[in-house]
């Protein structure tokens, strides 16, 4: 029998507020590793790219990026486990 999957809100929220931990409670650590590499790495790259009056969000514009790709990944992942679950998941009164 399978466990029932962490719920994909669940997932979104952690994976907005920690970048790569949504992977991890996925069963993806090394998919948030990378991430969070990635994120790290083009977040330096911009701001030592950026033109000194670029906005926050301008110096860190590679980083962020790749951290809502990380948002959007994750809570997919997740979806997509809850819903196997649920189709796999006798339903109540199933004799098997």
């Amino acid at each position: 029998m399978m466990l029932k999957p962490l719920s994909p809100y669940l997932v979104l929220a952690t994976a907005i507020i920690l970048p790569g931990v949504g992977q991890v409670i996925n069963k993806q650590p090394l998919r948030g590793f990378v991430f969070v590499f990635f994120i790290v790495l083009l977040g330096a790259f911009t701001l030592k790219t950026a033109a000194p009056d670029v906005s926050f969000a301008g110096k860190y514009a590679g980083g962020l990026f790749v951290w809502a790709m990380a948002i959007m990944d994750a809570y997919k992942v997740a979806r997509i486990r809850d819903a196997v679950w649920q189709h796999q998941a006798p339903s109540v009164g199933d004799t098997k």
